[in-house]
């Protein structure tokens, strides 16, 4: 082979490889969602609108999922001190999956002032695939805890999702062993299980004991005839 044509031949391997990394990588798409937050706060109805941003890390057999706000929602009548405010939210699971995960984050690490929007930091959470396919994220409720009150924050405007992951299920996910499984299960100890057994042990020891007695019937018989 000439060294142009196995130059052009390296060239399309490398690419080729190239190419099955790009598509063994796993498939994902996040965008910054505005989300328009109603509030339930102690005094009274609040709104805010937000740009939400969800990203997802592979950690694992599962996913470390952050959930970031661009701006502040709610805000207090008073000043919050240091720590005095604790913020979860859920996001809403679609495509492949369904149902919420959570996701919390530490409190304020500086004090917020009266009348000021509430920023709140990165919220994190860990999914675990339960099905194999694209999974949506989509923000859901946002939760403030302060001062002794909770402040509930939903979406009203029906926000699109702020992530697709493409995944695939953990193993052993989403399947079980029942009756009709192939998996081997260990025998049942219950009562009813109990009563079998001491009757099966109560038959042997009947048994056992009538062929004791008629050897022992027969032994007798045969001394006699001697």
């Amino acid at each position: 082979m000439s060294k142009q044509k196995r130059t052009a031949a390296l060239a399309t391997a490398a690419a080729l490889a190239g190419s099955a990394v790009l598509m063994a990588a796993p498939a994902a798409r996040a965008e910054v969602v505005d989300v328009n937050y109603a509030c339930k706060t102690p005094i009274g109805d609040k709104s805010a609108v937000s740009p939400i941003d969800i990203k997802g890390v592979k950690s694992g057999s599962g996913y470390k999922i952050t959930m970031s706000w661009q701006k502040g929602v709610s805000s207090s009548p008073v000043e919050l001190g240091k720590g005095a405010m604790s913020p979860s939210a859920t996001i809403k699971l679609g495509g492949a999956d369904s149902g919420t995960m959570s996701v919390t984050g530490p409190a304020n690490q500086e004090k917020i002032p009266a009348n000021t929007p509430i920023k709140i930091n990165d919220l994190t959470g860990t999914y675990t695939p339960k099905k194999t396919g694209k999974v949506t994220f989509t923000a859901a409720v946002l939760t403030i805890k302060a001062l002794g009150t909770t402040t509930t924050c939903t979406p009203t405007n029906s926000p699109g999702p702020s992530l697709t992951l493409d995944v695939t299920a953990a193993a052993g996910a989403g399947s079980g062993t029942g009756q009709g499984g192939s998996g081997s299960e260990l025998p049942q100890t219950g009562p009813e299980d109990s009563a079998i057994a001491l009757g099966t042990l109560g038959g042997t020891v009947l048994l056992a004991g009538a062929a004791g007695a008629l050897w022992l019937t027969r032994r007798g018989q045969a001394a006699v005839r001697r």
